[in-house]
């Protein structure tokens, strides 16, 4: 079992499966996610769509994870999550961050997936600190890996420098 922070284009990576930081309506957007769904062309957005809403315009609610294929991209698979929206700490935020990346890591394992590559979630257009984010996103990946098969490894895709230098810090231990 390995965990890698590398910095590259999530679209581009040879896994079994990428996680998408999704809106609700699993919709397509900005950031990570409308470049994946740019990526995987107009079939992921067709398949999302098909996808139960469980309230109106959600398909996804904050905290979960809902997975499709990967379309045109070279990921069998992409794991749709919703990570939350940053409001100073004090509303839930770690805790929901902590389940996008259990659940989208229990979708893995369900699923037979050995290589999952996750983006900095919710540290885009969300406004989660990544000084922040990086540790519960390590332990909630650390503690999944100590107590199942799946995945054999993960891969945390930073889209610059900075934020790679964050979270390898904290996979670090510095």
């Amino acid at each position: 079992m390995s965990i890698e922070v590398i910095q590259a284009d999530i679209t581009l990576l040879a896994v079994d499966a990428i996680v998408n930081a999704a809106n609700e309506a699993l919709a397509g957007g900005g950031g990570v996610d409308g470049a994946i769904h740019r990526a995987a062309g107009p079939g992921l957005a067709e398949e999302c769509r098909n996808l139960p809403q469980v309230h109106p315009s959600v398909r996804c609610p904050t905290g979960e994870a809902r997975i499709t294929g990967g379309h045109r991209l070279y990921a069998r698979h992409v794991i749709h999550t919703v990570g939350p929206v940053w409001q100073g700490g004090h509303q839930g935020e770690a805790e929901l961050l902590a389940n996008c990346y259990r659940e989208s890591l229990r979708l893995a394992n369900e699923n037979a997936i050995d290589s999952v590559a996750f983006p900095a979630i919710s540290c885009g257009v969300f406004g989660y600190p990544p000084e922040q984010a990086a540790p519960v996103a390590i332990a909630a990946i650390r503690s999944w890996l100590d107590d199942n098969p799946r995945p054999r490894r993960v891969l945390l895709c930073c889209s610059n420098a900075q934020l790679a230098k964050t979270f390898r810090q904290v996979l670090d231990g510095a």
